[in-house]
């Protein structure tokens, strides 16, 4: 189908649903961190991300006279939905059922994978297929990061391009898959939320502006560390490159989150973790979820062990192992049955 641009939606939608329902899993992902905070160069932000395995949003739309949803994150599902109904004047509703959705304000990209799925879900219960970039933007998602944009349509590790003067999401400059053999250990604090919302805006307006000679150093990190060994899958070189981004992006956003990491317990299971030979350590976004790079699930089964045996049983803390996730969204449709139609 041709793509639709949200900003011309339709002169005339849709009278009746192409399908009878839509599933869309959609994959969580890690904002492992910006690389251009100062923007002089007329682009700000920039990020890297890597989509996973764990965590992921799956839902199904139906056909319905008005607009509900049952589930996890129900209320977020109904909000994109009634977005979309608006933005496209599509005629009927729609009922949603979710199996799953990424946990809230942990680090792992769940507004934006939540209004994706449901957005792209239901444009194409009519049959339009809108670009996710342009979904995104109507949904208000993507102010900051092209990631999990990136992560809906293609998964891997990506890099963005920064935010420019206009109001499209960043756009995904380069997309490498993340080998298969790798691991990434969570560390996950029961306790706490990263921010988000008011508290988020608010944060970045109080940072100290970022020296332009720290945004070359990411950059240049980025371009001629961390993507190359990516590419060789060399894990030293990746991992020490993206710890080395994360001390720089965490120290600069310290005051608003009390230190380089949200979390204190998992700021301590990091430092131990480096002291036992882990060079690659960080937190997604805001946090509070901690990871650390593994060579394998050998390695990372061993690191998740000694950190059990050293916070103990009433830690807050949880650690789950998990892979990168090399795909996007998967999307299937069903069609009507005659006896269907004529039901609906």
């Amino acid at each position: 189908m041709d793509k639709l641009r949200l900003n011309h939606p339709p002169t005339h939608p849709p009278a009746n649903p192409v399908f009878s329902a839509v599933d869309v899993e959609a994959p969580a992902r890690l904002h492992l961190g910006f690389l251009d905070l100062c923007g002089d160069l007329g682009r700000r932000f920039g990020s890297l991300g890597l989509a996973i395995d764990a965590f992921p949003t799956r839902l199904q739309v139906r056909p319905a006279p008005t607009i509900s949803a049952t589930g996890p994150n129900a209320d977020r599902a109904e909000r994109s939905a009634q977005r979309v109904q608006q933005m496209l004047g599509l005629p009927g509703g729609v009922r949603i059922s979710l199996d799953a959705a990424t946990p809230r304000h942990l680090g792992l990209g769940s507004g934006t994978q939540m209004c994706l799925a449901v957005g792209a879900a239901y444009a194409r219960l009519y049959g339009i297929e809108p670009g996710t970039g342009e979904l995104a933007q109507t949904l208000g998602r993507g102010a900051r990061s092209g990631i999990g944009v990136g992560t809906f349509d293609h998964g891997g590790f990506l890099l963005d391009g920064g935010r420019g003067n206009g109001l499209a999401a960043p756009p995904v400059i380069a997309r490498m898959a993340f080998p298969e053999a790798w691991r990434v250990v969570l560390l996950l604090d029961r306790r706490g939320e990263g921010l988000h919302g008011a508290q988020e805006l608010n944060a970045f307006r109080r940072l100290p502006p970022f020296p332009a000679e720290g945004a070359a150093h990411l950059c240049r990190l980025a371009l001629m560390q961390i993507m190359p060994a990516l590419a060789e899958q060399d894990l030293d070189p990746f991992a020490r490159g993206i710890a080395e981004l994360q001390r720089v992006v965490g120290d600069h956003f310290a005051p608003a989150q009390g230190g380089r990491f949200t979390s204190p317990a998992v700021a301590d299971a990091l430092a131990f973790a480096e002291r036992e030979g882990f060079a690659g350590v960080g937190q997604s976004s805001w946090g509070p979820t901690g990871f650390v790079l593994a060579s394998g699930e050998e390695q990372a089964s061993d690191l998740v062990r000694r950190l059990r045996g050293r916070v103990g049983d009433l830690s807050p803390l949880r650690f789950m192992i998990v892979r990168g996730c090399n795909h996007g969204s998967l999307i299937d449709t069903y069609p009507f049955t005659e006896s269907l139609r004529k039901a609906f």
